[in-house]
This record gives C-alpha cells, structure tokens and sequence, in this order.
C-alpha cells in the first residue's frame, strides 16, 4: 500500500496546482494522497515563502562547484554516491532537504527528530536503506520545486511518455530547460548553505546527457561517470520503473513504454555524455565501472580522487572502510532474461556492450 505521504507534499500550492491542472485529475483512491499534498502545501507556505525571501536578501558566500556522479539508471550511481558521501569533505542532499526543498533552511532544521520518523526503511526499488543521512539525488526536489521532470510522468502515468521525453530526450521547450537551471541553482545554493559550504556531490542519472547544461552553470565542476554491464542495466532499469509506479503514482495506469524507452534513451544517453565531455581534461571527467567499483573499491577511488584531484583521500578512506564493511550482508535484486530480451537488448546497445567488453 502506498504511503499516504506524497512527494509532492514538499510542493508549494502554485506548483502543486499548476500539475493538477497540465495532468488531469487523480483516481478515486489516491484523492487523500493530493488533498494531504495540498493541505500540508498551504500549511507550509507562509514559512517557505519566508525563507525564500530571507534568502534572496541574504549575502551569499562563494559556493565551490559541485562534483556530479552521472550513469544510466541502475548503472552503479547511488552506490558510488553513498561510498563517496561518506568524504567528510562532501556535502549533499538528505533525505528531508529531499522532501522539503523550500524549507531546507528553516523548517527541515526546526523539525528534524520528527521527520525523520516518517522515512522508508528502503528506496523501494532495492534493499538499499535510507536513513538521516543518506545522500539522494537532486530529481525528486526538483520536480516538487516544478522543474520539468520524468517523476512527474511517475506521478501523474496517463502523460508518463510526454514527461519522460520532455526530461530524458529534452524534447521540450527552451523555457524547461530555462526554468531547470534556475530552480537547480537555487536548490544547490541552498543545500551548499545547509551543508556548511563543503563541495556538493550530486548524483542524478538524467545529468548523463546534461552535461553541457551543468557546465554552463558550475564551469569548474567535475564528473563522474559510471558503467555496469549492459544486460543487468536493462532489466534492472526496468524493475526500477515499474516498481516505483505503485508507490507513486496519482492515477490509474495500465501498460506504459517503459521496456522500448529504456531500449531508446540508454544509447541517447551516453552519446550525448560521450560529445559533452570530449573536451574535458582528466582533472574534470573520469569513468569507472560498477565491476570494479564491487571487487577492489578503495583502489577505485583512490585512483578517481587522484585524478579529478578532490580533497584528501587518506583522510576520508577509514570511512569509506567502514561504511564497505557495512554492505558485506547485502542481497542485490536478482533477474533472468529471455532471448528475445537480450536480442532487443543488443539490437539497440551493441556499441557500448562491444566498447566495455561486456558479454551476457
């Protein structure tokens, strides 16, 4: 059953009305879900109007630019991330700047031992836990704050194409990308407040083929790309759509295209990272992949610190041995393919399987 807690809960009633209204109405039984949104929506606004102002009158220190970890969904992101946060030289987004993005400053502070208690024990997707601290990605806030964004096709799945491709494909129009940059800058001026000015580390699977975007606002900023067998992506990607629709999802949906847009934005994706980032000295982009990442981790890093030149790795490596540690229970999700999958998959990735040297 899903949550009766909705991201959109960390909405502002504009935004949260301007949804309702490009999307349709939601089904029957998720009314509670959207009437909780726009209660707590209100309820909130006059604080986040509050801190919107304070903060645009407020003498904004220098903010160092952000290293962002990019890759195809269900590439290894959210794990290199978690590794990486552990860097006391890291900020990033928790859990709760992640649930209220206008309110980082003021309510999420003020309320914090009380939020907490209403995180999932996991992502849904995977058994991987979210606690206080875990770092998350900048899509949910954004989609909450209204920037154009494939969660909202999770929301609302009778547009679920329209929304991916608008986010995914940048099949929309210049002011999406216009209003992205702006509601972007915003949320990461506000979380480099939050985490004291430390450099942020951003992970975002979208940001694959953003590149030229995110250079154009954080010019200094690095990149971190990282690869997992093909085959394992596809299936894995497809799982992790499908799951999170249940959970949030506003209307009624039936079949959607996920398995033939997987098939179509994973190869989009990469070439749109492999021309944004030609020019890029090694100080800037580095690749890995997940494989590796998995069978000699401290070795891995070490090398990424060492080439994009980040802060202190020695410093950093007890923590990164102890959160490792911590994993050696974990089950990852387990999936079988059939012919004609792999056929469909190697049909439409072959380039990058050939390029890695991944085999089925």
């Amino acid at each position: 059953m899903a949550s009766l807690f909705h991201p959109l809960c960390g909405s502002n009633p504009p935004t949260l009305l301007r949804l309702l209204l490009e999307n349709g109405l939601p089904a029957a039984n998720r009314c509670p879900q959207v009437a909780l949104a726009l209660a707590v929506s209100l309820a909130r606004w006059p604080f986040s109007t509050a801190e919107q102002v304070a903060f645009a009158l407020s003498q904004k220190q220098p903010m160092p630019d952000p290293v962002f970890i990019v890759g195809y969904w269900r590439s290894g992101t959210t794990h290199l991330h978690n590794v990486m946060a552990q860097c006391p030289a890291f900020g990033y987004i928790t859990p709760l700047a992640t649930g209220m993005p206008w309110d980082i400053l003021g309510i999420v502070r003020s309320l914090e031992p009380l939020l907490e208690q209403a995180l999932p024990q996991d992502r849904y997707v995977d058994n991987v836990a979210v606690t206080p601290t875990s770092p998350q990605e900048d899509s949910i806030p954004l989609a909450t704050m209204g920037a154009a964004s494939y969660y909202h096709g999770m929301y609302f799945p009778r547009q679920f194409e329209t929304h991916f491709r608008r986010d995914v494909f940048g099949e929309g129009e210049e002011a999406d990308v216009e209003r992205w940059k702006r509601l972007h800058r915003h949320l990461l001026r506000k979380v480099s407040v939050h985490q004291g000015h430390r450099p942020l580390l951003i992970k975002n699977p979208v940001y694959t083929g953003y590149i030229r975007h995110l250079r154009e606002l954080w010019p200094g900023a690095k990149f971190i790309h990282i690869y997992r067998n093909p085959y394992r992506v596809f299936v894995s990607a497809r799982h992790y759509f499908t799951r999170l629709l249940p959970e949030l999802a506003l209307q009624d949906y039936g079949e959607l295209p996920i398995e033939s847009l997987v098939l179509e934005s994973y190869p989009f994706l990469l070439d749109a990272l492999k021309s944004d980032t030609a020019d890029l000295p090694p100080n800037q982009f580095a690749e890995l992949s997940f494989e590796d990442l998995q069978s000699d981790p401290l070795s891995v890093l070490k090398k990424i610190f060492e080439q994009l030149e980040l802060p202190d790795f020695e410093a950093a490596s007890p923590h990164f041995e102890t959160y490792l540690a911590g994993l050696e229970d974990y089950q990852q999700n387990q999936y079988s393919l059939d012919a004609e999958t792999v056929s469909a998959i190697e049909n439409a990735w072959f380039p990058y399987i050939q390029r890695w040297g991944y085999s089925l």
